[in-house]
């Protein structure tokens, strides 16, 4: 079982019984869901959904991949782990894990988060407080380009 001991960001989420498809397990557009939950929790805990309501510059999903590797099923309790692992001007990669209590990982995936401008409707550069914060989550140095982050 992957290890989510390197990812800062971590959430619990119990399976729903409601969450099951007519095949007896999770339904795959729930694992999207338990990622947006996991990257919203990010997200917060860097400043940038307090940034969007205050300066409307804010994060837009551009791209999203699942790998699904073992079918969840009701009842269980997952654990949603999201961490940055790269990032360019204006965007950063996200990866997640999900890893179940009965069956350990059951997905992974990943997630394009571009900086975007909500008043003139494009992409803006990340600020260089939001830098600093994923750096500060992530204990990576942005400037050394340690651990796989790009300042550029």
């Amino acid at each position: 079982m992957e290890d989510l001991s390197d990812f800062p960001v971590r959430i619990t989420i119990p399976i729903a019984w409601s969450e099951m498809d007519a095949y007896g397990h999770i339904n795959n557009v729930y694992y999207l869901r338990y990622f947006e939950t996991a990257r919203i929790q990010y997200l917060q805990e860097i400043g940038l959904m307090d940034m969007k309501v205050e300066t409307d510059l804010g994060p837009i999903l551009a791209q999203t991949t699942c790998k699904y590797l073992k079918p969840l099923q009701y009842p269980d309790q997952i654990i949603v782990g999201a961490k940055t692992t790269s990032m360019s001007k204006s965007s950063f990669v996200m990866e997640y894990l999900i890893v179940s209590e009965k069956i350990g990982v059951a997905a992974s995936g990943e997630g394009v988060i571009v900086m975007y401008d909500y008043n003139a409707s494009k992409k803006a550069e990340i600020p260089p407080i939001i830098r600093k914060r994923i750096a500060e989550l992530e204990k990576k140095d942005l400037l050394s380009g340690e651990g796989g982050l790009h300042p550029t």
